[in-house]
């Protein structure tokens, strides 16, 4: 695309990138958005609470783990870093569940 529209590629790029976090910024206030010749999105409140729950029991198994003294050092490691990316997936997610949507 760059080379037929002789435009250089970081362009095209940030223009991309932007389109999508600004699609993702609509979708995180309201439930649905739509790409025009792409197609319509929507947030699925039931899937969200199902995914956050499994989530929740996840982080639950992790921290079980970790407080097993007979772990060893490698395998505390990899679980504290599971957990950090559980506590990211909880954070994004628990926001979305807990407020109410609407339609744009």
């Amino acid at each position: 695309m760059a080379i037929s529209m002789v435009v250089p590629e970081k362009t095209i790029d940030s223009v991309v990138v932007h389109q999508f976090d600004s699609a993702n910024d609509a979708l995180n206030v309201h439930d649905s958005v739509e790409i025009s010749g792409f197609g319509k999105f929507y947030f699925n409140k039931k899937r969200a609470q199902t995914q956050y729950d499994k989530y929740v029991r996840i982080k639950q198994s992790y921290e079980n783990m970790l407080a097993d003294d007979s772990i060893t050092d490698k395998k505390r490691h990899s679980t504290e870093q599971k957990m950090i990316s559980i506590l990211n997936d909880i954070k994004t997610l628990k926001p979305k569940i807990d407020e109410p949507r609407t339609n744009i």
